[in-house]
């Protein structure tokens, strides 16, 4: 029975235990659940703190990114706004400056005609008179001579026919000689406001250019070694570079423009490449021709824009700007061509014309002179042959033929731009006879060389002194080479005149050049 209890009592207490732990277990279980919760709460606000934050910083960047473009726009937009008040302003220049020959000529035009009324006026008060005159005369004539009236009407009649006849002789004649004192003031002041709208500019060529050098130990590298450098140099270039004591520069001279420029920035190349030697000097040279090429059809691009020309061909564009490298009576090829069509143009505004028109035939007046020296026939067959090659107009080409004296242009404008070069070159200062005579002997010396077949290119350097010939070498020996010296000394002495020597120096070089493969 005491055991029954016992066992009774166990289960109980067993169960009441039991209970206990499971409610404690139940109570951990809870607590852990409530942590974790809470702690995926936490991280989620997290999470979302930070999910809000950097979409508030993307929102910003995108903001200022925003406002950069809409900033860039308007300024670009303000920039182009104050581009067009800019031309416009011009425009409106312009548009003035017509206004005031218009306003000009018409005071002219108003005193002619209040001229013209004063003359009229006074020809009906002689006509009054004459009529009172010849009244009082046939009553005079009836009562002294007793004439019938149509007797004393001729008599009268005849008289003072001669007296008018005289009257308007003189008057015609007065007329015709103040006519022609306002024709020739008017053409003056038509020539003078065609050189003031011109507002061309004046550019006097030299045959010397300077290039500045870093320091003076730079003299002793462009010299080189026994002096290889500076003959590889001269020799590639057909530029003598002069080399003496001013201070941190040297000088290239030359009469042919476009040699010199190549000189000058294939040696400008050298001396901020630092390296200088035969090879790269030979290198530097081709660059730069190549160079050239590309800057003179930027010269070209520029002129005629200058010049509010449009729609003109990549070649064409590039014989205009060769013009900028060529020298012609003194004075540089494209500042003159410029300064004609600038003339032109003017002229042909005032008389109507096409200015557009007016402006390309001024600019390519000289167009055969562009052509690089050694070319068959004059500068004005050449420049026809060009215009008709690139499809020029008829007047362009009439233009050109115009500076052959024994051709009578068809076109007003071809006349006009005679006039304009005839104005361009007899203005003071334009014409140089001494600098166009030396760039004719040099260049009649280097034909003179050129002309034998052995020679491949010849260069007159020293001012004249000296012909640099570069021969052929599968042409020619050595041997040969002397008796070409002696051959161009003989033809230089036949056909030039030139004051003091002329020193003939032949080079002859052969390369023999292999690829390993």
């Amino acid at each position: 029975m005491v055991e029954l209890i016992l066992a009774i009592i166990a289960i109980v207490v067993g169960f009441i235990i039991g209970r206990y732990l499971q409610t404690k277990t139940q109570e951990h279980t809870l607590n852990a659940a409530k942590e974790t919760a809470n702690s995926i709460i936490e991280d989620a606000n997290k999470k979302a703190k930070d999910t809000v934050k950097e979409a508030m910083l993307t929102a910003q960047e995108d903001s200022h990114r925003y406002r950069s473009t809409v900033e860039k726009e308007l300024k670009e937009r303000r920039a182009e706004i104050q581009k067009q008040e800019d031309r416009l302003l011009q425009r409106e220049e312009s548009l003035d400056r017509k206004d005031s020959i218009f306003e000009q000529r018409e005071n002219v035009l108003t005193k002619k005609e209040k001229k013209i009324s004063q003359e009229n006026q006074n020809l009906l008060k002689q006509q009054e008179k004459a009529e009172s005159l010849i009244q009082k005369r046939q009553a005079e004539v009836e009562r002294v001579a007793a004439f019938t009236q149509e007797e004393a009407r001729k008599l009268v009649l005849d008289e003072t026919s001669e007296e008018l006849s005289d009257e308007k002789a003189r008057m015609v004649k007065d007329s015709y000689y103040q006519a022609q004192v306002e024709a020739d003031k008017n053409a003056k002041n038509l020539i003078v406001q065609a050189i003031q709208q011109s507002a061309a500019d004046i550019v006097s060529e030299t045959t010397v250019s300077v290039v500045n050098l870093p320091n003076e130990d730079m003299k002793g590298r462009i010299i080189g070694r026994e002096g290889r450098n500076i003959r590889t140099f001269e020799t590639l270039t057909g530029i003598d570079l002069i080399i003496d004591d001013t201070p941190e520069a040297v000088v290239l001279s030359g009469f042919d423009p476009i040699r010199r420029e190549v000189a000058k920035m294939a040696l400008e190349k050298l001396i901020k490449d630092g390296r200088i030697h035969p090879a790269r000097i030979e290198e530097m040279v081709d660059k730069s021709r190549k160079e050239l090429k590309q800057r003179i059809q930027e010269i070209g691009e520029e002129a005629l824009f200058s010049l509010g020309i449009h729609s003109m061909g990549p070649e064409m564009i590039r014989y205009v700007g060769q013009l900028n490298f060529k020298i012609d009576n003194g004075q540089n090829l494209l500042s003159h061509s410029i300064e004609v069509a600038k003339l032109a143009g003017a002229f042909a505004s005032e008389l109507g014309e096409d200015v557009t028109l007016a402006k390309r035939a001024g600019l390519l007046h000289d167009i055969g002179k562009a052509v690089v020296n050694g070319s068959e026939g004059s500068s004005i067959e050449l420049g026809v042959e060009i215009a008709k090659k690139y499809h020029e107009s008829p007047v362009i080409i009439d233009t050109i033929k115009a500076y052959n004296d024994n051709y009578q242009p068809e076109y007003v404008i071809s006349e006009l731009v005679v006039v304009a070069e005839k104005i361009a070159l007899t203005r003071p200062g334009a014409y140089s006879d001494s600098l166009e005579s030396f760039v004719h002997r040099l260049d009649s010396l280097e034909k003179i060389s050129d002309s034998f077949d052995e020679v491949e290119k010849s260069y007159a350097i020293q001012a004249g002194r000296e012909i640099r010939v570069i021969a052929k070498p599968n042409y020619i020996t050595d041997t040969q080479a002397i008796n070409l010296s002696r051959n161009i000394k003989k033809k230089i002495e036949s056909e030039m005149k030139y004051p003091g020597h002329i020193k003939v120096t032949v080079i002859r070089e052969v390369r023999s050049v292999e690829y390993a493969k």
